[in-house]
C-alpha cells in the first residue's frame, strides 16, 4: 500500500456524536487526487465513543488509551500509527466544510517553507469564529485581559490578530490545534507536542518552537471547517484549563520575572471579575463563574504539573502506542 499524502489525528473525549459526524463529513470530503488516512485517539472516553468508531467506521485506525492522556499526548500516539507525508490534527468539534485535507495539502505542497498550515474556523452559520490563529502571548495582551481593555481595543487584544481579515493568506505566529497541518519530518524534528500540556496552549507552544525552526505559520483560507468549540469542557472547568495552560507557556517560554508580571496580570484579571460578579450582581457574565475560577487560582497559576514523560525522538514514542481496536 503506497504512503499517504496526509495522516489525520482525532483525538476524542466523550465526544462521540460529534467524533462520528466529524467522519462522516470527513469521509464524504475526500479528493481523488490527495489521498488520507485517518486515526482516532480516544482519550479513555466514557460515552461509548471508541465502540461506535469501531462499529461505524472500520477503515478508520482507533488507539484505545486506558487512561485520559490529555490532548498533545494523545496527538504524539495518534501520529505515530499513521504515515503520511503530512500531519492534519482535526478536532472532533471540527466538521469539515467542503475539501479541507486536499487544500490544505495543496497549498503545502506548493509552499512548503511554512511547515505548518490552518485553515479557516467558522460558526454553523458559516460566519469566522477567528479561533483558527493566534499571535503570541504578551505582556501587552495580559494587560488588556487584568483591566478589560483587551476586549474593547484590539490594541489590548494582540493574541486575537486584531484588523486580520481570516478569509486572506497570511504567515502568522500560531495556528489553533483544532486544525493543523504540519509536516511531517517538522513533528518529528520538534519530537512531537511538548508532554507536560494536558490541554491549551500546547499548540502555541509547538509553533512558537517549530518557528525557531525556521517554519512560519500561514492561514489557508481555501480550507475550513465548522468549529463548535469547548465540547469536552465545562465553563468554569474550561476556564481553569485555559489559565493553566497561560501559566505554563510562560514559565517555559519567559523569563522568571516576566513570567511573574504575566501571572500577576492573569490574576487581578480573574480577581476583577470575581469581584464584579459578587458585588454588581454580574453572574455567569460569558457563561463563566469567575469566583470559582478565582477560588482555583493556586491551582492555575501553578501551570500543568511536570510528568514522568520526556519528550523523546519522536520514533521512539511508537513503543508506548496501545494495540489498535
Amino acid at each position: 500500500m503506497s504512503r499517504p499524502d496526509v495522516s489525520v489525528v482525532i483525538v476524542s473525549y466523550n465526544t462521540r456524536e460529534l467524533t462520528l459526524d466529524g467522519l462522516k463529513r470527513l469521509s464524504a470530503s475526500r479528493t481523488d487526487d490527495v489521498s488520507f488516512d485517518v486515526t482516532v485517539v480516544d482519550n479513555a472516553s466514557s460515552d461509548g465513543s471508541a465502540d461506535a468508531v469501531a462499529a461505524e467506521f472500520p477503515e478508520v485506525r482507533l488507539v484505545r488509551l486506558p487512561v485520559n492522556v490529555g490532548w498533545g499526548r494523545g496527538v504524539n500516539r495518534g501520529v505515530v500509527a499513521g504515515t503520511g507525508r503530512y500531519v492534519l490534527l482535526l478536532n472532533p468539534d471540527a466538521a469539515p466544510v467542503g475539501h479541507p485535507v486536499a487544500e490544505l495539502f495543496r497549498f503545502a505542497r506548493a509552499h512548503p517553507r511554512h511547515g505548518i498550515y490552518t485553515g479557516r474556523t467558522l460558526h454553523p452559520d458559516g460566519t469566522d469564529d477567528r479561533y483558527s490563529c493566534w499571535g503570541l502571548p504578551s505582556l501587552r495582551g495580559y494587560v488588556g485581559f487584568a483591566t478589560g481593555l483587551g476586549s474593547a481595543i484590539g490594541w489590548f487584544d494582540p493574541e486575537g490578530l486584531p484588523g486580520y481579515d481570516r478569509r486572506s493568506v497570511r504567515e502568522v505566529p500560531a495556528v489553533s490545534g483544532c486544525c493543523m497541518l504540519v509536516e511531517r519530518d517538522l513533528f518529528d524534528r520538534l519530537g512531537g507536542f511538548d508532554p507536560v500540556y494536558f490541554l491549551y496552549s500546547d499548540d502555541i507552544d509547538l509553533c512558537t518552537r517549530a518557528a525557531a525552526l525556521g517554519a512560519s505559520p500561514v492561514v489557508v483560507p481555501d480550507a475550513a471547517v465548522i468549529h463548535v468549540g469547548g465540547a469536552s469542557s465545562s465553563s468554569e472547568g474550561q476556564r481553569i484549563k485555559i489559565l493553566r495552560g497561560k501559566a505554563t507557556y510562560v514559565r517555559r517560554h519567559w523569563s522568571p520575572g516576566r513570567a511573574r508580571v504575566a501571572l500577576g496580570l492573569m490574576t487581578t484579571g480573574v480577581g476583577l471579575r470575581a469581584v464584579g460578579k459578587t458585588l454588581l450582581g454580574r453572574d455567569r457574565a460569558r457563561g463563566v463563574d469567575w469566583t470559582a475560577v478565582w477560588r482555583e487560582r493556586r491551582t492555575w497559576r501553578a501551570g500543568w504539573p511536570e510528568v514522568d514523560e520526556p519528550r523523546p525522538p519522536h520514533s521512539a514514542l511508537l513503543e508506548n502506542v496501545p494495540t489498535a481496536r
